[in-house]
């Protein structure tokens, strides 16, 4: 009998220890993406997946979880297994939506490892050519001199487009009024027709329209500028700082998945967003590739998440 239990416990022994050093993955990962399909988030994780599939000979499978502008999600990835089996694409969009929404049951810090970076899409701050502002500082000046006679657009509350502008108000102690709309469409069209006078838009949406003379371009929201919009000055040049409202988009998996795992999926990502055909698929959706080491993006979320708490504390605004 003592026999036959020493060769049972030498078993489970052996088998835990197996498990335990098995290679990296042994069952199929799946990529939650905390929006529709057709998103930006959507279109880079179905870029990757099967780049990803076949570097690590294992299905990878993209789906859809939305919900509360993200929050739903990104809260079911931050409560499953910590083993690199479930991974978040995520964008700066949780690091708002978590702090607008009451209730909200994770904390995008300090529940998430990252990962690595995965894309930029930069936003233009463009003007309706009817109301007559062809410059930041003419905006400025104008909306200081009555408030509240100049108008915004935007997809909806909380969105990025949104949430940069309210950025934009605060640093220029301006007051504009805010229209929210349902999804882009409607917010584009009136942009373009005068119904609003200002708003941000995707540097590669607003370019063409600006270049058909329909809209006027007056920045861009990242740190240089555009290569689609060479010409258009950024928020720094014209003198208003901390204007940097770049949309990025990032992989992240749950706290605590093990180290050796997360420089896995780093390793492999930063090679995939680094192919040209990857570069060039997400360019055609008017996004940038871009990789980086889970450091680099962990300081990026550590910056960011109490900047839009201070946008969203200080306007008062809260997810619809």
């Amino acid at each position: 009998m003592l026999i036959q239990r020493f060769i049972a416990f030498a078993v489970l022994v052996f088998t835990a220890l197996s498990f335990a050093q098995a290679p990296y993955p042994q069952q199929p990962i799946k990529i939650i993406v905390p929006f529709t399909p057709g998103t930006g988030m959507d279109t880079i994780a179905r870029a990757v997946a099967p780049k990803l599939s076949e570097r690590l000979a294992q299905s990878v499978i993209v789906q859809n979880q939305p919900g509360a502008s993200g929050n739903i999600g990104a809260d079911a990835v931050a409560k499953s297994a910590a083993d690199g089996y479930t991974i978040l694409m995520g964008a700066n969009t949780m690091l708002m939506a978590s702090q607008m929404y009451k209730n909200v049951n994770f904390d995008p810090v300090k529940d998430f490892a990252s990962v690595s970076m995965a894309a930029y899409g930069t936003l233009m701050l463009v003007a309706n050519p009817k109301v007559g502002i062809k410059s930041v500082n003419e905006l400025i000046q104008m909306a200081k001199q009555k408030p509240g006679s100049i108008n915004f657009g935007s997809p909806g509350v909380g969105t990025p487009h949104h949430m940069a502008m309210e950025l934009f108000k605060l640093e220029s102690n301006t007051f504009m009024l805010h229209v929210p709309y349902r999804g882009s469409a409607g917010y584009i069209q009136d942009l373009l027709a005068g119904e609003l006078n200002v708003g941000f838009l995707p540097v590669h949406v607003a370019q063409s329209q600006v270049k058909a003379g329909r809209l006027l371009a007056l920045a861009v929201g990242s740190s240089k500028r555009h290569p689609v919009s060479p010409d258009v000055p950024t928020f720094d040049e014209m003198g208003v700082k901390r204007i940097d409202v770049d949309l990025w988009y990032a992989f992240f998996v749950p706290a605590k998945t093990p180290v050796p795992i997360v420089s896995r999926l780093n390793t492999e990502f930063m090679a995939i967003l680094r192919t040209n055909e990857i570069k060039e698929l997400l360019g055609r959706a008017g996004l940038d590739a871009s990789a980086s080491t889970p450091q680099e993006l962990n300081q990026i979320v550590v910056k960011d998440y109490p900047r839009w708490g201070n946008v969203i504390r200080s306007k008062q605004i809260e997810g619809e």
